[in-house]
């Protein structure tokens, strides 16, 4: 996966044949009418049906940017989730006018912890208009609630577990943003978990702690949350829990309004690739590859399967 381009155009043409029209600033009018029609998890996103998703260099894109976007699709989320589809066409063309091997692979992030049916979705890497597809099959199952916080970190599990990618082997890590309004999770639920994942060796023995998975996944991947300052989310209601939750993150944990988001997430991108010396920046010449820096990582615990 992973081939082709984003443009303006498409996406607009895409947004057309879904019945939403895109402003001359590039948000879409959305709508219960027009957005998030799904009444199962699509079948193409189901964590049940995943073995591994590929970000893997070509041609085409000689030096991938792998990124999952990862949102909370919660019932407390769902306006928000409205919103953000409104302002995707604004981030990704955002983003496409800076780097040129950017591949977004779309998550859905419901609650392992409180029994969410369908608590993990998963698109495939993309670089073209199936990004805005992925976030269309999203079902908003609008779960949760119940323990104080929403499950976000499956989204390090399944990139630390569920993904290859190319830009390992070149010495450089991926990129996690996760977004939502509720605390960080303490652990992952083994006996929950296990029926959500494709299991090819050993089922997990063990909940999964939360600093633990950290460490793990950030030798992998840049890790961002982002907290979701919204009149319809919970974030101002419980923020005096949800940013301490946050604080082992440093200055990768960020508070954004929906209208700000699309800055906030090209800022994220920004710092991470900021890390590296390969050109991955669009330049009006053709660019060489050059050589790149690798990223130690520390030796933690080990996860049990």
């Amino acid at each position: 996966m992973g081939s082709g381009r984003w443009t303006s155009d498409s996406f607009t043409s895409y947004s057309s044949s879904q019945g939403r029209t895109v402003s001359k600033d590039g948000f879409v009018n959305v709508s219960k009418e027009n957005a998030f029609k799904q009444t199962t998890v699509h079948k193409t996103l189901d964590s049940r049906n995943i073995a591994v998703r590929e970000c893997c260099n070509s041609a085409e894109h000689p030096n991938t940017i792998p990124i999952i976007l990862a949102l909370d699709v919660t019932g407390s989320m769902s306006t928000a989730c409205d919103r953000t589809l409104s302002s995707l066409g604004v981030i990704i063309t955002n983003l496409y006018k800076k780097y040129k091997d950017i591949e977004f692979c779309i998550m859905g992030i419901g609650d392992v912890n409180a029994r969410d049916r369908h608590p993990i979705q998963m698109g495939q890497f993309e670089s073209d208009i199936r990004i805005a597809k992925d976030l269309d099959r999203l079902y908003l199952e609008k779960g949760g609630g119940g323990n104080g916080y929403e499950t976000y970190t499956t989204a390090w599990f399944m990139g630390t577990y569920k993904t290859k990618l190319d830009c390992w082997d070149q010495g450089r890590k991926g990129i996690i943003i996760t977004m939502g309004d509720e605390p960080c999770n303490p652990y992952l639920d083994a006996e929950r978990l296990n029926p959500q994942i494709l299991v090819t060796d050993h089922e997990i023995r063990e909940d999964i702690d939360t600093k633990c998975l950290y460490e793990e996944t950030k030798k992998k991947f840049d890790i961002y949350h982002i907290s979701i300052d919204d009149p319809d989310s919970c974030y101002r209601d419980y923020q005096k829990d949800v940013d301490p939750s946050w604080e082992f993150l440093g200055s990768n944990y960020m508070v954004s309004t929906i209208k700000e988001l699309p800055d906030t997430i090209v800022k994220c991108i920004d710092i991470s690739l900021s890390h590296t010396n390969l050109d991955t920046k669009i330049d009006d010449s053709t660019s060489e590859t050059q050589t790149i820096e690798a990223n130690d990582g520390s030796t933690v615990k080990e996860i049990s399967w």
